[in-house]
């Protein structure tokens, strides 16, 4: 187990529910206890429009009931839906609002969610204000009349900004026929449940640590709330972004090693943010439970200056995934690509959560869509690295960057 780092304690059946939640062996005739993959795109029906269970592959499909059951279980939700993609997520979350409804956006997030709400949803008639949600205060002005939707991640991708759950969900209850969607991807349901907080939508790219061994696409939707379960699970036959049986058999086979997983991922995660802090080659690290996180310092109670408050993410995690980012000194491009060409153990590629060790250049590849200065103002230079630490053994990711380190950056 990792260290637990002051974070909030789990729940010590998150393991137990991800095992056997949506795949009790009763539900099959032949009790297996392994969902069967159902491949079938259409089921027989006893007379026009007469059926017992599925219609339509589309519709529903009983593999993707099984995964669909299990999301919902980890997630503490009551109802869970899957897609095609965490951005087939993301379109069929925001086909809920209208042509002139307002949506409020963390303005530190995945640069396609960033290049659907510019490019896409903008076209649609929806009015967009991207805003810095680690001040609630920024939320609170950004809010209308016909606010109906505020979108945030946390910790954000790629400078792993740290947003107030629970501030934000207060802020947008205030506000008739309006949610809030948290993109939990980075941390996944094991160490962040944002329905428990107040979120009225969690969203996940189940591609990443969810799934976890880097041969799916998927998203995940849940929530607690059933109306708008309603409105979503109409929306996913009416637009038809639903996943494959044989990717949704693939998930919940994954999920079932997701607590094992994510432990390892904060150990080896923890163990190379330490280092890369102590490097001569590097100008800055971010990882939430390093004291140099910005959102790290304990906040004073109101009522007396000796009761301090821990920090954000140990309120409202249970620890931290493999994911950090730092800059290496010279911070440009040149300097960047040599550090990738000389690495051994990890991969330069998109994407994170898998078991393996991953690491990209956000600026010119996931977030090379979001215009220059927006970058700039967010701080994701030529010089910002973005590291998914795998199942690996710690002491080799620290050597493998250690040697690319000394190898590109002179001191």
């Amino acid at each position: 187990m990792a260290e637990n780092q002051g974070y909030r304690k789990n729940d010590p059946t998150f393991g137990t529910r991800a095992i056997h939640e949506g795949n009790e062996p009763e539900q099959w005739r032949h009790m297996a206890v392994v969902p069967p993959i159902s491949m079938s795109t259409t089921f027989k029906q006893d007379g026009p429009a007469d059926f017992k269970f599925y219609e339509y592959g589309r519709s529903g499909n009983p593999t993707r009931d099984c995964l669909e059951k299990c999301l919902a279980s980890i997630e503490n939700a009551k109802f869970g839906l899957s897609f095609a993609s965490g951005l087939a997520a993301t379109t069929t979350i925001t086909h809920m609002l209208s042509a002139g409804d307002h949506l409020v956006s963390m303005d530190d997030l995945y640069g396609g969610t960033n290049r659907y709400f510019r490019t896409i949803a903008s076209r649609m008639g929806i009015q967009l204000d991207f805003v810095d949600a680690t001040d609630p205060k920024n939320v609170v002005n950004a809010m209308k009349s016909n606010t109906k939707m505020v979108w945030i991640e946390t910790p954000t991708n790629p400078t792993l900004k740290i947003v107030d759950i629970a501030a934000v969900a207060a802020i947008v209850k205030k506000h008739d026929n309006c949610f809030l969607v948290v993109d939990n991807t980075f941390m996944s349901p094991y160490f962040q449940r944002p329905l428990d907080l107040g979120a009225d939508l969690v969203m996940s790219s189940v591609t990443k640590y969810i799934n976890g061994h880097t041969d799916v696409i998927m998203g995940s939707v849940c929530t607690k709330r059933e109306d708008l379960h309603t409105r979503l699970r109409f929306l996913q036959n009416a637009i038809g972004p639903v996943p494959s049986p044989f990717d949704c058999y693939l998930v919940n086979r994954s999920i079932k090693t997701l607590a094992v997983r994510m432990e390892k991922h904060m150990e080896n995660g923890l163990a190379v943010a330490r280092f890369l802090e102590t490097h001569p080659s590097v100008e800055k690290v971010i990882h939430p439970g390093l004291p140099s996180h910005p959102q790290h310092e304990a906040s004073i109670c109101c009522c007396c200056v000796t009761c301090a408050i821990p920090p954000l993410s140990k309120r409202q995690c249970f620890g931290h995934s493999g994911m950090l980012s730092f800059y290496i000194k010279g911070n440009n491009l040149e300097v960047s690509k040599k550090f990738f060409k000389q690495l051994k153990v990890f991969t330069l590629a998109e994407s994170l959560g898998g078991y393996e060790s991953l690491c990209e250049l956000p600026s010119v590849m996931t977030h090379a869509s979001v215009p220059k200065e927006m970058r700039d103002q967010l701080g994701i230079t030529d010089g910002l690295i973005r590291v998914s630490c795998g199942l690996e053994s710690k002491d080799d990711l620290i050597k493998d960057l250690d040697e690319a380190l000394k190898a590109v950056v002179s001191l």
